[in-house]
């Protein structure tokens, strides 16, 4: 129960249609919209982020202990959260029909989403609907008339495509790659994969996350004082422009996927700094993680300095260097990121090995001295051919250049060409997964 105090100091808005929508496995919500429509015809949106710091101060025992995670992982069987689960599961977590506080954006924005006025303040929230993406989307496709949830619903979304569109205009990268899934028994053993793609209802929720994160940014850039940015920068040119030498010369032979890989390959990684040099893949000047404290330090760092510089608050010193703390999340995320893919691969390789001899279909995704590593279309597993496995070994040479082996200098094998394969071999515990040319072990037959 919160203290009825603590709820007079802030913006009471626990009468405003409010929802979250998460995966439908997640117990942490960290994020939620409320919408209604004002007299004059504007919207009144707000962003309502749990207000986790309201809980966990500055140099305490939970502190410390999710300053050194700095991060939650989400393995495949598995989440490591970065605070207690009586915090980030229920204290914090922005369930529907109880009382919550929040630290929120809240705009005023036109039906073409201009942004008419927007204010960071503490509030006071109750969620009517927690969501899952497929009940909300559901929504979108099939609209209920009259009802206020669903006609928000698709404002929100209308308003989301345009956000989208205008970023999309000032330059920021549109690379999606599906969500690798997995169906797990009851002794967590992979009995299914799949994947799940982004839809509307995913977009609505990143671009008002975006919004929010921007709008903080922005603001604090005006105080002048230090913050904690997320900063993105320009990519490798020369890599860039392999990339669309490749897209141009292999033209619609080669998945959009592997497009995007390259792509990503080719960018600089998103990091945490004090100094802010803009976020190249988001075309913002200003960006800054706000949305998700509860599985994120830098987002308790901001939502701190916030309120230290923009609400006015009298709040604890934070004692860490910023730039150190910055550099410790960065290196914490990175470490957290090769955890949750290792733990994909892992899974892959456990799921695959109940497949052996089984034929895929599949692209070939990377081109290397020693062979090819084949992405199958159907599970997205990676393994390698082998050069010594396939049929014209002998003959083949690595061209780096233009990613193929070649024979007699003509290509033979070359980046995003489709092939099938058959499955060889499969370690779970080195994640490794060993794949044959179907039409090599056909032609050795004849």
């Amino acid at each position: 129960m919160i203290n009825e105090v603590e709820i007079m100091r802030r913006r009471d808005l626990r009468d405003v249609l409010t929802f979250t929508i998460d995966p439908i496995d997640a117990k942490d919500f960290d994020d939620a919209i409320s919408f209604v429509k004002n007299e004059d015809g504007t919207y009144q949106i707000g962003v309502h982020i749990a207000d986790v710091t309201h809980y966990v101060l500055p140099g305490d025992d939970v502190d410390k202990d999710a300053y050194e995670k700095a991060t939650s992982v989400y393995l495949v069987d598995k989440v490591l959260p970065m605070l207690p689960e009586n915090l980030c599961n229920d204290l914090c977590s922005l369930r529907p029909h109880e009382e919550k506080l929040c630290m929120s954006v809240v705009f005023t924005m036109t039906d073409d989403a201009c942004v008419k006025k927007a204010k960071i303040c503490r509030t006071v929230i109750r969620s009517d609907h927690r969501l899952s993406y497929e009940q909300a989307q559901q929504i979108l496709e099939s609209p209920s008339n009259g009802m206020p949830l669903s006609e928000s619903l698709l404002k929100l979304n209308r308003i989301a495509h345009a956000l989208r569109q205008r970023r999309m205009a000032e330059g920021a990268l549109d690379i999606e790659q599906d969500e690798v899934r997995f169906t797990l028994d009851e002794h967590k053993h992979p009995t299914d994969i799949y994947f799940v793609p982004s839809s509307d209802a995913n977009h609505l929720i990143e671009e008002f996350m975006l919004l929010a994160n921007r709008t903080v940014a922005e603001q604090m850039a005006k105080t002048g004082k230090t913050m904690v940015y997320r900063v993105h920068d320009k990519p490798d040119y020369e890599k860039l422009e392999s990339v669309n030498m490749f897209r141009k010369k292999m033209g619609d032979k080669v998945p959009q996927r592997m497009i995007d890989l390259l792509t990503v390959r080719a960018m600089a990684k998103a990091v945490y700094s004090t100094h802010n040099i803009g976020h190249y893949g988001l075309a913002f000047d200003y960006y800054t993680h706000f949305t998700s404290p509860i599985r994120r330090y830098p987002d308790m760092m901001v939502h701190r300095i916030v309120a230290k510089y923009i609400l006015g608050e009298r709040t604890p010193a934070l004692n860490i260097d910023l730039q150190e703390a910055c550099d410790h999340c960065s290196d914490m995320e990175q470490m957290a990121q090769m955890a949750e893919r290792d733990s994909v691969k892992e899974m892959q390789a456990i799921w695959i090995h109940d497949h052996l001899g089984e034929e895929y279909d599949g692209y070939i995704s990377n081109v290397m001295e020693f062979g090819l590593f084949v992405t199958l279309n159907n599970s997205h597993c990676d393994g390698l051919v082998h050069i010594r496995s396939i049929h014209q070994g002998k003959w083949l040479d690595f061209d780096e250049k233009n990613c193929c082996l070649t024979m007699g200098g003509k290509p033979v094998y070359t980046l995003g060409e489709s092939v099938r394969v058959r499955v060889l071999r499969a370690d779970a515990e080195k994640r490794q997964i060993d794949f044959e040319l179907v039409e090599d072990t056909e032609a050795e037959q004849e």
